[in-house]
């Protein structure tokens, strides 16, 4: 960073100033000196001029107000930011608060312990507290609004200084020995600080200075130091936190009287005076550092004796309390930044993340893109490229295959303009320097530096083609010392090693273009090496340590800016005579600059550059400058006469709303002469001029002039100069135009006024050369407009083509609705599907499908569409227009229609879809998705299939004797699927025989068909044994439960016949309680002599049944009493009654209900308590 001084303000009646501090927020600057001195100042700049902003502006006084109230010397001042209020305190102890009121400062509060003097005051981070400390060891910690919240005598202590920490929970206070203390906020002594950078230090010292960085900006990297103690022997120590166990150590070799952060916390500002070398006095200086103790930079300032120091709150200015007078000096800071392809890429920090926030800030068309950096440390761009240089994560370590770069600690990241990574270079050595071509990049640590030849796919010419294949097989990443001399025949290496070795003279700056290379090294020497393939060819010396190096565009020349802003230049390839008569290469040229922050060579012109000192930029050509221009923006570009500035220090003012205003383009004298020259004297003398100082821009300049004029002969002379072939070509066609307002709406077009070309078209009533020309524009709203307006037939074609290209406009910004409309008149079904599909208008979609013709091509795209909103049926309907029955088939089994399918395949003779249909289910049963498995046969129409798994199901659930009402509901679902597969066959059969014979035989012919088919018999013959096993089974129970033993013991002598499917040891404990119950001993005993032979049983089970029969039947007869009705029920007869499927009695009447689903029966008493059939639960009808 480079730093000067720019003004200098003088206290009245030279009064000596103690000290200084500058309000960060509103800018007003208090200063404090002898006899009472308080002054109040604000630095303003008013300009009406865009371009003077930032420093170049003027400033003026516009606050100068003393503050009275004090009378002795004021020692301490301090500003509370955020209640914009100033605290003073003087050498008898008086402290005042003064607050802001219409312009003006004026005392708020007094305060005075009249015991000691005040030492020092500081605010806490959010302005709510103040600690003030004293001399005698007194502490007050007090609110903003003027209350005392505590206080605390620290006995035989001397106190000097205080600072609070970021979150204001720790207290530092600096002893008059040197010590400081950390306590809480509270007042509670924790600890001492360990003060490293005092070892080895004899003699008595004091504290010059404490800034605690509270972290108000955000931080240069997570962890960075931020509490900076300073002695006044010129020792300090940089601290993460207030017990940091190994700080930052600085000696900056001075006496220090004050110390300061910047505004983020990224330089360190020390002042004091040094011991000059040559004169026995000594010399006011001011150290900058960074957080890492790395030098930044000395500046010297005249006067006797500084007093203090203070940072402007945007960082740019620092102001200097000297004697009696107060210096500004303006600072230039080493912003993180760079210009590539019309964009300006720059980094900041803020509060709210840890890492840098990088912006690719797209000036032409102003659009951002941002990016999140970690530990970043520079930005260089070329071209159209960047390279950000980053320190590698340490918790991500990089992949396996690079394993030469493994445990590599900073990255190269290629970035394009807005800011996409492409291509990432793990290293070893530090990129303190980085150096950027067109196909290479160079970074450099202080020992070594690393080549890499980076690709990035675009059009390269044949010449760069051929460079890069010969440089390819040598490597593309190589490694060099600073010390080695490389012939550039023989190939360099990837060895880090390379790098560890130390060097006694290390690398300070570097640069290169596409075929030069240059180190510059502390000691003043320069290293010239050859690229692509690096070979020293020079070393020349030089009495400076270069800061800056730059190369011209045919690198003959090298401009050369040192620490301390002195601008060189040093000709490469002149061969000049030294003093002892020997020929040596390079010169130094004549031309030296002061003060010089930034520098930039023409790209087009190897003797203009562009250069800024102080607050004004100068151009010069072949070392002789123009007249200055007053700015304070940094180069971006100098190419076709025109200096591209940013004002940077605007930008990151408020760096998340970059403003277009902060970009300057400065046209370089020869282009406003030549401009001026054509205006106001005239093409001919302009054309001489030209031609004397001849440039492609200036040229240019000419040729768009004289066609202005249509003076075409001068405007084609011009054109071959700047060797334009289409401005060559636009002038003959020019040539062949008869009419003269013809030529000028050809060249109003050419100019880009568009508006006035058309209306000259128009005026000449060529309608069609204004369709034309806004057809190239890609104007079609303007096109529709011009086609409607005219007489006569508007061309179809054309207009299709207009309402379809302005459907497009609306579809790319996704306005659907508006596009429909225009997709409509200009009939593009394609688009149309489309925007339907966006809207979700299914039913428009619809209608389209159903309004093209069959087989179109859009057919399977809209059937794809349905298919994806699940849209069965349409999607079918349009696969099969399109003639796909296979699509549709598969659409229907995509979205579980199978019985569609099915159908479908039946109608179109396919014969895959039963083997489908089987894997998917033998599928889902794998998985033991039984009762999917059966749903999909359910749909598919494969009754016969799904019975069967139902059955299975049923028996399984029968199995486990768990709730025999959901086995009944099992059991009949199996049925009635059997009827549904019944019911097929007979259709098929009907189908099949149709018109030849009557029903009987068709539903005969379907049960013989069946027959074939049926293996397992027991389900197709008797569907409904198992529900009626299960009804009959809840049905005996319930009436048992109810007290109807009678039709219980009824109901349970029909369950005799289903023992195949109940275990026989339920049935005739049921019968036997049944019988017990209705005391029908006869049957009872049959039913406990059947369960003492059953096989199933243990032996001690028998053995409880015999015990209960014994006790039953020495107590009664084993005799019915009502014989009659069992009698029939028990021997069953020849001719089996139908059973009551509600009263589970036999049916003796000849009426009866039967239901039209089940085929079972029910007394016709009964049926009117019934709304369902009893077994089936279907509706009586």
């Amino acid at each position: 960073m480079f730093f000067y001084l720019s003004k200098k303000i003088a206290i009245p009646n030279n009064v000596k100033l103690k000290c200084i501090s500058w309000n960060k927020d509103q800018g007003f600057i208090a200063c404090g000196g002898e006899d009472g001195l308080l002054k109040v100042l604000k630095l303003e700049t008013q300009t009406d001029d865009a371009r003077l902003r930032g420093l170049a502006a003027p400033s003026n006084l516009s606050m100068n107000q003393t503050l009275e109230g004090h009378s002795g010397s004021v020692q301490v001042v301090t500003w509370n930011e955020q209640y914009q209020k100033l605290t003073t305190s003087d050498q008898n102890g008086l402290i005042i608060v003064w607050m802001l009121y219409k312009g003006s400062w004026y005392e708020e509060m007094i305060n005075n312990r009249n015991k000691s003097v005040v030492r020092s005051m500081s605010w806490n981070a959010d302005g709510q507290k103040i600690c003030i400390v004293y001399e005698d060891g007194a502490v007050i910690v007090g609110s903003v609004d003027g209350n005392r919240i505590w206080g605390k005598d620290l006995k035989g202590i001397q106190l000097c200084h205080v600072a609070w920490s970021a979150d204001s929970k720790v207290l530092l206070f600096g002893m008059a020995n040197g010590e400081i203390h950390i306590y809480d906020n509270q007042g509670n002594f924790m600890m001492k600080m360990k003060l490293s950078c005092l070892v080895n230090v004899t003699g008595a010292i004091s504290i010059a200075g404490i800034h605690w960085y509270h972290g108000t900006e955000g931080y240069m990297e997570p962890d960075c130091p931020c509490l900076a103690i300073c002695f006044d022997n010129g020792r300090c120590q940089i601290m993460r936190h207030e017990n940091d166990p190994n700080p930052v150590l600085i000696d900056t070799g001075m006496y220090v009287v004050s110390i300061q952060w910047n505004h983020v916390g990224t330089v360190l500002a020390v002042a004091g005076s040094q011991k000059a070398v040559a004169q026995d006095k000594d010399v006011n200086t001011v150290q900058f550092y960074t957080p890492f103790g790395e030098h930044l930079g000395t500046l010297k300032v005249p006067g006797k004796q500084m007093s203090a120091l203070s940072w402007e709150g945007s960082g740019l200015k620092i102001a200097l309390a000297v004697d009696s007078f107060i210096y500004f000096a303006n600072i230039r800071p080493d912003y993180k930044w760079g210009y590539c392809a019309n964009t300006v890429v720059y980094a900041y920090t803020r509060p709210d993340r840890p890492e840098y926030c990088v912006v690719f800030w797209d000036t032409k068309n102003n659009e951002k893109y941002v990016k999140y950096v970690k530990s970043l440390i520079s930005v260089t761009t070329c071209g159209d490229f960047c390279i950000l240089a980053t320190k590698a994560d340490e918790n991500h370590p990089q992949e396996e295959n690079e394993m030469e770069t493994f445990g590599a600690t900073f990255v190269l990241v290629l970035c394009n303009s807005i800011g996409t990574p492409m291509d990432p270079k793990y290293i070893d050595i530090v990129p303190l320097f980085v150096a950027m071509t067109k196909t290479h990049v160079i970074a450099a640590s202080k020992e070594a530096f690393y080549i890499w030849q980076y690709r990035v796919a675009k059009k390269l010419t044949a010449l760069e083609i051929n460079q890069i294949v010969r440089s390819r097989k040598e490597g593309r990443e190589r490694i060099y010392h600073v010390d080695d001399t490389p012939s550039g025949s023989v190939d360099g290496v990837l060895d880090y090693s390379k790098a560890i070795q130390g060097t006694r003279d290390p690398i300070c700056a570097i640069t290169a273009s596409d075929k030069t290379l240059i180190v510059g090294r502390e000691s003043g020497t320069i290293q010239r090496y050859s690229l692509p393939n690096v070979g020293l060819i020079q070393k020349y010396s030089l009495n400076c340590q270069a800061y800056q190096l730059s190369l011209n565009c045919n690198s003959s020349r090298l401009a050369i800016i040192d620490i301390s802003g002195v601008l060189t230049f040093f000709d490469l390839d002149a061969r000049v005579t030294d003093s002892t008569g020997q020929q040596v290469i390079g010169e130094l040229l004549k031309l030296e600059r002061k003060d010089v922050w930034d520098m930039k060579w023409a790209k087009d012109n190897p003797d203009l550059f562009a250069m800024m000192e102080k607050t004004r930029m100068y151009v010069f050509r072949n070392l002789d400058p123009e007249e200055p221009i007053q700015t304070s923006g940094y180069i971006c570009n100098f190419e076709d006469l025109e200096i591209k500035s940013v004002l940077l220090d605007e930008i990151l003012k408020n760096a998340e709303h970059p403003n277009k205003d902060y970009i300057i383009n400065f046209e370089i004298r020869s282009l406003r002469d030549s401009r001026a020259l054509i205006e106001k004297v005239g093409i001919e003398d302009a054309s001489q001029f030209i031609e004397d100082n001849p440039h492609p821009r200036l040229w240019r300049l000419l040729a768009e002039a004289a066609l202005q004029k249509l003076d075409l002969q001068t405007a084609e002379q011009a054109f071959v100069h700047c060797k334009d072939y289409q401005g060559i070509k636009f002038v003959k066609l020019l040539g062949n135009l008869q009419s003269e307002s013809m030529k000028q709406a050809e060249v109003a077009a050419y100019f880009g006024r568009f508006e006035e070309a058309e209306r000259m078209y128009l005026d000449l009533d060529r309608r069609d050369l204004a369709i034309g020309l806004r057809l190239k524009l890609g104007d079609w709203f303007r096109v529709l407009q011009l086609l409607k307006t005219g007489s006569g037939d508007a061309d179809d074609s054309l207009l299709e083509q207009a309402h379809n290209a302005i459907g497009d406009y609306f579809a790319d910004r996704q306005k659907w609705l508006n596009a429909v409309q225009y997709y409509v008149q200009g009939r593009n079904q394609e688009r149309l599907a489309e925007c339907y599909y966006m809207l979700e208008d299914y039913e428009g979609l619809e209608t389209l499908a159903n309004s093209l013709p069959e087989n179109n091509k859009l057919l399977p795209e809209i059937a794809q569409m349905f298919v994806r909103v699940g849209m069965c049926e349409q999607a079918v309907m349009a696969f099969l227009k399109c003639n796909q029955p296979k699509a549709a088939v598969d659409t229907c089994v995509h979205l579980n229609q199978w019985n569609k399918a099915v159908e479908l395949a039946k109608n179109h003779s396919m014969k895959e879809i039963g083997s489908l249909l089987a894997r998917y289910a033998s599928h889902l049963l794998e998985k033991n998705k039984t009762l999917d498995a059966i749903e999909l046969y359910r749909k598919a129409n494969y009754f016969f299939d799904a019975a069967q798994l139902m059955f299975k199901i049923a028996d399984e659930e029968a199995r486990k004797r768990t709730k025999p009402l959901r086995v009944k509901k099992l059991y009949v679902l199996s049925a009635l699927l059997i009827e549904q597969y019944h019911e097929q066959m007979k259709n098929a059969q009907q189908g099949k025989v149709k018109g030849k014979s009557s029903e009987a035989t068709s539903a005969l012919a379907g049960l013989l068909e069946e027959e074939v088919l049926s293996t397992a018999g027991r389900f197709t013959d008797n569907a409904w044994r198992g529900a009626e096993a299960y009804h009959f089974f809840i049905l005996a129970q319930r009436q048992l439960y109810e007290g109807y033993v009678d039709t219980a013991l009824k109901t349970a002598l029909h369950l005799r016949d289903y023992e195949d499917i109940i275990p026989a040891v339920e049935i005739y404990s049921l019968l036997a309680l049944c019988a017990c119950a209705g005391r029908a001993f006869g049957t009872c005993s049959k039913a406990f002599i059947k369960l003492e032979s059953l096989d199933s049983l243990s032996s001690e089970q028998k053995q409880q049944y015999e015990d209960l029969a014994l006790e039953i039947f020495t107590k009664h007869t084993p005799k019915d009493n009502r014989k009659s009705e069992l009698d029939s029920l028990l021997e069953g007869g020849e001719g089996k009654l139908p059973t009551c499927v509600a009263t589970g009695s036999p049916i003796t009447e000849y009426q009866f209900w039967m239901c039209s689903v089940c085929k079972h029966c029910v007394l016709a008493q009964e049926i009117s308590n019934y709304t369902f059939c009893p077994l089936c639960h279907s509706p009586v009808g």
